[in-house]
């Protein structure tokens, strides 16, 4: 199980860096696996699951986003102006995930990795290498939907936001490397305040597992951070060198597969 948990860890955080994603749609899962073997209870192993996700996110996505600042790729204002919204969305989030049904906390990580998984899959990115004409920074309103909703989406999924990041950020002109890399940043402005909401919700929660504060598993988080501590950078080199149209297509048929498992998971 620990070297499972190492290997979910090395690969996830490689995610992280090469497609700009905390590598939640990849340990949710897998957590949500191992809880379901040691016992934990239905109604609490998904809120586990996600909580320690959001929680090994804050280490991957420091080192994503900084390996990717070398690169200049990141988009600062943008980040500065969005981040607050996007908190906002996550403490929404796991605050929200206390009342929500172990069953459809399950049903909205299934559908949200499935969507991705098809938006992956069957469309070919559009995104120009080039740079293009770059749409204005929205701000006001605007910025506290959008930061909001991917915060909030993002916090009951227990992913680093880096998925709707890029989507968003390539409409308003970003490169495939500027919405990857910024998207990194954003998902510190989730795993931070997710990760103090899930703690809070899940405190005096019964029949959680050993050595866990609130809904954060800690020995799980501890053995994944430091694996996705190694390989983001790794990830991130690796996403200014190629085209990721075969990696994504790999990708979404992984994920497709696991959203249905899960998917069936909670309907049945």
């Amino acid at each position: 199980m620990l070297l499972g948990l190492a290997g979910v860890g090395l690969f996830a955080g490689f995610l992280a860096g090469l497609f700009g994603i905390g590598g939640g749609i990849v340990i949710v899962p897998a957590l949500y696996a191992v809880f379901g073997l040691i016992g934990v209870p239905e109604e609490e192993r998904i809120k586990v699951a996600v909580a320690t996700s959001l929680a090994t996110i804050i280490v991957t996505s420091l080192r994503s986003v900084s390996s990717h600042m070398k690169h200049g790729a990141v988009d600062m204002a943008l980040l500065k102006r969005w981040a607050p919204w996007i908190g906002l969305g996550a403490i929404a989030g796991a605050i929200a995930a206390r009342v929500i049904p172990a069953e459809a906390l399950t049903l909205i990580f299934a559908l949200g990795a499935l969507g991705v998984a098809i938006r992956k899959g069957l469309f070919r990115s559009r995104e120009k290498e080039q740079a293009s004409e770059l749409a204005p920074v929205p701000g006001g309103p605007i910025a506290a939907a959008l930061g909001g909703g991917i915060g909030l989406l993002s916090s009951l999924m227990g992913i680093g936001g880096g998925v709707l990041g890029v989507i968003v950020l390539t409409a308003y002109g970003r490169t495939i490397h500027q919405a990857i890399a910024t998207s990194a940043g954003f998902g510190l402005a989730i795993a931070v305040p997710g990760t103090l909401g899930f703690i809070g919700s899940g405190w005096g929660v019964n029949g959680l597992p050993p050595l866990t504060i609130g809904y954060v598993s800690l020995p799980a988080f501890a053995l994944i951070a430091a694996m996705t501590f190694l390989t983001a950078p790794l990830g991130a080199t690796l996403a200014h060198r190629l085209d990721k149209g075969i990696l994504n297509r790999v990708f979404a048929i992984y994920l497709g597969i696991t959203a249905l498992l899960l998917l069936r998971e909670a309907l049945i």
